[in-house]
């Protein structure tokens, strides 16, 4: 006989309080506690090596930058998650009163993992642009050369373009900045199995 048990709804607040005590990160969907799963060491490289690349002023204008820790709240959807990266042009819009969540990026970057990337890729996508200051979404695959952008052009209209190769260069295209594949994956090592 198989015993179903229910599955148990929490109030954003019981995460919050929840989140703040774990000893890992977990993601809040509508109610319901995902864990998530550790990055390889690659990955991290390769956040690392964006965020060290990135200004913080460009053309007079200040962005933050935040890597992993810091909290993304998406009302619409009664989201809390992780982002790889998230760049904030001027100061950043906390929720609650505290500082480990905002809730305006104009980019986020998320490195790709083999359990995480069709995700990334869907629905955490339209969640994302749910945000009205979001303006960009890089997706940076760990196991290879590849990039994958989209730029937004207007409400409901996003741009893609794709970049592959050791010599490839990232521009983004919502803040003037641009970096060379070799400083994306620098340190790197693709034949180490990892996840």
């Amino acid at each position: 006989m198989v015993v179903q048990t229910e599955k148990r709804h929490y109030t954003p607040a019981e995460y919050l309080e929840l989140e703040e005590k774990a000893e890992y990160k977990s993601e809040y969907r509508d109610g319901e506690i995902i864990p998530m799963t550790g990055g390889t060491t690659n990955h991290n490289k390769i956040a690392l090596d964006f965020c060290r690349n990135f200004p913080f002023t460009v053309q007079g204008q200040k962005y933050d930058i935040y890597m992993g820790d810091v909290k993304l709240w998406l009302p619409q959807y009664r989201l809390y998650t992780y982002p790889d990266v998230m760049v904030v042009k001027g100061e950043p819009v906390y929720e609650g009163t505290g500082t480990t969540t905002i809730t305006n990026p104009c980019l986020i970057v998320e490195v790709l993992s083999k359990s995480t990337k069709d995700y990334d890729k869907t629905d955490k996508f339209k969640y994302y642009r749910s945000i009205p200051e979001f303006q960009e979404y890089i997706l940076i695959d760990q196991y290879s050369f590849s990039v994958e952008q989209y730029a937004k052009r207007a409400a409901g209209e996003w741009l893609f373009k794709e970049y592959e190769g050791e010599d490839a260069v990232l521009v983004l295209d919502s803040i003037e900045f641009q970096i060379g594949f070799r400083d994306i994956y620098a340190r790197v090592n693709f034949e180490v199995a990892e996840e």
